[in-house]
């Protein structure tokens, strides 16, 4: 019998806890050992954006290049988050995870000892493959072992690690180069991951059991544990056709824009295989028709990915500028965004308590303060000598934003989705924010860098406005389905 963990075929309402629902006793330590998974994946994103300068250096290479280290990554995740959402639904949590920590640990070491940047690259995209097979399973988890008001606490837990793994990257990553030496420091920026992995997999060994039960019932029909391989291909070939040309932009490469042809065309060939294959009733990749009837799931989609593409830009460029507009070390220039990581420290666990009473008028409110502090980053901060009374409150306020957007948005959207598929609809809102990451880094670093011709405080400043805007259109999203859902 395969290892079918944490699968309950049922639906439910936001406000609803079903009858036959039985917590399990160890929910929230299997929920800290995935989170714990979850923050090191997701570090790795952000770590090495202070390291840019180092790494250029040490390997001898150029910029264009040393891009792919931070770009491929984000590339490999994306396109394997949905697919892993789903082998988690088919064949548990606890064996994924295991098969992605031992992969994860495998490519780190992998890029911290390669002798070249050819070898870099390569384990690098191997890396973020393997962080898409981890992702998905924490809310995969959170969507199977809790329900109602516990549910808002594990997401707002989970919420409280996306946004500290992105704004503490910088930090963690400028303190290991300030310790290891400019030169080779970067390399231990990835060879941390792996005392980390190894403990997090022997935890996951000793304290995630094979199978979970959430249901004081256990009837109904075996699962169907088959995988959509063809619709797998075709959401990745449509994904790798949007996020290569905006990897390959970032180093000022034209050609690769032909490729963005490919995505509606392969996004059309995904949609007609998943009817397809619903109809003769074998399991999708993603039950396409479940999920547009679901009335939150897409405007939580698109409030992800909005969002992600103003928020991931705006730290990147306010380290760049940091480091090459005013010579900052990259320990300093992390230093100086802890701010962001205590607001989203702050607001995160709080907006995942209160969600279930506020809804959506919550993450209006949260977008509204994050674009109010980076504005007021962009007024206020450029020319300014020294930096740090003006940066500190102006990030201290954009964190108490960003904290209480991810969190509630992924809790109001997943609301309904039933558990046995959360892992594939959790990897899809996922996928959503890393392709969102990926066009407002390229966006905003292009702005930054075209607009800095002039000067460093004239490319921050525009650069930030941009990422301001961008983030807009998540509200505007926002503000739409609140308001349908006060009309209805």
């Amino acid at each position: 019998m395969s290892e079918h963990a944490f699968d309950v075929p049922s639906v439910e309402t936001p406000h609803v806890i079903e009858p036959t629902y039985t917590p399990d006793p160890r929910r929230w330590r299997i929920l800290g050992v995935s989170l714990v998974i979850g923050f090191m994946a997701l570090l790795d994103v952000s770590i090495v954006n202070v390291a840019i300068p180092s790494m250029r250096e040490g390997l001898h290479t150029s910029a264009g290049t040393i891009q792919w280290v931070v770009s491929g990554y984000a590339l490999a995740f994306g396109l394997t988050l949905v697919a892993g959402g789903r082998l988690g639904d088919a064949y548990g949590r606890r064996r994924l995870m295991l098969v992605g920590l031992i992969c994860f640990i495998v490519s780190s070491t992998a890029v911290g000892l390669a002798p070249n940047v050819e070898l870099v690259v390569i384990a690098r995209l191997l890396q973020g493959a393997s962080a898409g097979l981890l992702t998905p399973q924490n809310s995969g988890l959170i969507q199977q072992l809790f329900r109602g008001r516990e549910r808002g606490r594990a997401f707002g837990i989970f919420g409280l690690t996306v946004s500290i793994s992105s704004a503490i990257g910088p930090v963690l990553g400028g303190v290991i180069i300030a310790l290891a030496g400019e030169e080779n420091g970067w390399r231990w920026l990835f060879l941390v991951n792996v005392p980390i992995g190894l403990a997090a997999l022997i935890a996951v060994l000793v304290m995630v059991p094979r199978r979970v039960s959430t249901s004081s019932t256990s009837g109904g029909t075996a699962a169907d544990n088959r995988i959509d391989v063809p619709g797998a291909l075709l959401l990745g070939a449509t994904v790798l056709c949007l996020l290569y040309p905006i990897v390959r932009v970032e180093g000022g490469e034209r050609l690769p824009l032909l490729l963005l042809v490919g995505v509606p065309v392969f996004g059309w060939g995904f949609v007609a295989w998943e009817r397809r294959t619903a109809r003769r009733g074998h399991p999708p990749l993603l039950d396409l028709a479940l999920l547009r009837g679901l009335p939150g799931y897409l405007n939580g989609l698109a409030v992800g990915a909005l969002y992600f593409t103003g928020f991931t830009g705006v730290l990147l460029v306010t380290s760049l500028y940091l480091q090459e507009g005013l010579g900052m070390a990259p320990l300093q220039a992390g230093l100086l965004l802890v701010p962001f990581a205590g607001g989203s420290a702050l607001s995160a666990p709080l907006a995942g308590r209160y969600v279930s009473d506020l809804g959506r008028r919550l993450i209006v409110a949260a977008l509204a303060t994050m674009i109010t502090g980076v504005v007021l980053v962009a007024l206020l901060v450029p020319g300014h000598d020294p930096v740090w009374p003006w940066l500190a409150p102006t990030l201290l306020l954009a964190g108490l934003g960003a904290g209480a957007v991810v969190s509630p948005n992924m809790i109001l959207t997943l609301a309904e989705v039933p558990p046995r598929m959360g892992g594939a609809a959790g990897g899809a809102l996922q996928t959503g924010q890393r392709i969102g990451a990926s066009i407002g880094a390229a966006v905003l670093v292009t702005v930054y860098q075209l607009a800095g011709d002039t000067s460093a405080d004239t490319g921050l400043r525009a650069a930030l406005l941009t990422g301001a805007v961008l983030v807009s259109f998540a509200l505007a999203m926002a503000v739409r389905s609140t308001r349908q859902q006060t009309a209805a």
